[in-house]
C-alpha cells in the first residue's frame, strides 16, 4: 500500500502542478512581457533610446520620430521621439485605441496593475520600484493619467518619468505608455 501512494504522488503532484500554471501562467506571460520590454526601454532611457530606435518615421526642424524597437504585446504602435535643445526624447507606445470606454477602462486597470510594483533592474544602476497610485477612469473625465516614478529615485533616474494615461478622443478611447524627462508634479492627474 505505502509503495503505492508513493508511487501515486508524483503523478498527482504532477497533474495538479500542471493544471494550475496553466492559468497562471496565461495570465503571467503578458504581464512579464510587459514588464521585460519596460524595464528594457528604462535601461536605455540614459542613452535617450538611441538602442531602440528603427527606422525613421518622420523628421521636423526639431525632433525625428522613430518606430521603436521594442514593443508591448498587442501595442498598436511605438515610438522613439529624439528632439534638439531642452526638450529631450521620449518613447511612447499606442497600447489600445477602441470606441467602448468599459474595455478601455477594463484594460487600463490591467495594465497598472501589470506595471505597479514592477521590480525594475536599469543597466549599470542599482534595481528600482515601478511606483504610482491608481485612480479609477471615469467615462465623464476626458483623461486621467498616472504617474509612475522610479524608487529610490537616484542619479539620472530621478528624472525618469512612466506615464500611463486614458485619454478621450474624437474616435473613442486610446491607452499610452510614455517613457520621458519628468517635468511636472507626479502623481494622477485628471482632467474634464
Amino acid at each position: 500500500m505505502r509503495s503505492t501512494i508513493l508511487n501515486l504522488t508524483p503523478v498527482l503532484l504532477s497533474a495538479t502542478l500542471c493544471g494550475l500554471p496553466a492559468t497562471v501562467s496565461a495570465q503571467g506571460v503578458f504581464s512579464n512581457k510587459t514588464q521585460a520590454v519596460l524595464e528594457k526601454v528604462i535601461q536605455d532611457y540614459p542613452n535617450h533610446f538611441y538602442n531602440i530606435k528603427g527606422e525613421l518615421i518622420s523628421q521636423a526642424l526639431q525632433s525625428s520620430r522613430y518606430k521603436s524597437t521594442l514593443q508591448l504585446p498587442g501595442a498598436q504602435s511605438t515610438v522613439v521621439t529624439v528632439s534638439t535643445g531642452s526638450q529631450g526624447s521620449d518613447w511612447s507606445c499606442v497600447v489600445l485605441q477602441t470606441k467602448n470606454f468599459t474595455e478601455a477602462r477594463d484594460r487600463f486597470a490591467t495594465i497598472f496593475g501589470q506595471l505597479s510594483n514592477s521590480i525594475i533592474t536599469a543597466s549599470g544602476q542599482k534595481t528600482f520600484i515601478l511606483s504610482g497610485q491608481y485612480e479609477t477612469p471615469t467615462e465623464d473625465r476626458r483623461s486621467t493619467a498616472i504617474v509612475f516614478s522610479l524608487l529610490p529615485g537616484v542619479g539620472e533616474m530621478k528624472k525618469l518619468k512612466v506615464e500611463l494615461a486614458l485619454r478621450q478622443e474624437q474616435n473613442g478611447w486610446k491607452i499610452e505608455l510614455s517613457v520621458e524627462d519628468k517635468d511636472e508634479a507626479q502623481g494622477a492627474l485628471t482632467s474634464n
